[in-house]
């Protein structure tokens, strides 16, 4: 089997795969990466620690700050505490939710607006009115 016909298995498989987290997987929250192919996660809980992503992610699937994970814990780290089981997409975290298993602690503010992987809240973000205002004052036509 050829390199590009792994990774469209590998793709195909997380964007398919709607599977619910069993009793010793959890849902965490990526914070950011270390390096390594190794990432800071958070749980609903609060507690961070580091996960690793195995082989068959690597160089196929992406993660950034703010996405959602599944991981599985290990026992023989230190510093590394658990192993990335899956990488959750809006639609897969649509069926967890549907199911009554999203961590409530994840739930967005029906108020906030995610920008760059943060939760912030719509009245802490420049009204619409202060934006033309500032485009009013000024000439806009430079080729005079």
């Amino acid at each position: 089997m050829s390199a590009a016909t792994k990774k469209k298995h590998v793709l195909l498989e997380t964007i398919n795969n709607y599977s619910l987290p069993t009793d010793t997987q959890a849902i965490v929250r990526i914070k950011g990466p270390r390096g390594n192919n190794l990432h800071d996660v958070e749980t609903a809980t609060g507690e961070t620690f580091i996960a690793s992503m195995p082989v068959k992610f690597r160089k196929t699937i992406w993660t950034k700050r703010g996405d959602f994970v599944i991981i599985e814990p290990i026992e023989e780290g230190n510093k590394v505490k658990a192993e990335i089981i899956q990488v959750l997409n809006r639609d897969i975290i649509k069926y967890i939710k549907s199911e009554g298993m999203w961590p409530k602690e994840f739930e967005l503010n029906e108020d906030a607006v995610e920008k760059n992987g943060y939760n912030i809240d719509k009245d802490m973000l420049p009204s619409s009115s202060d934006e033309e205002s500032d485009y009013s004052d000024k000439d806009l036509d430079n080729n005079q």
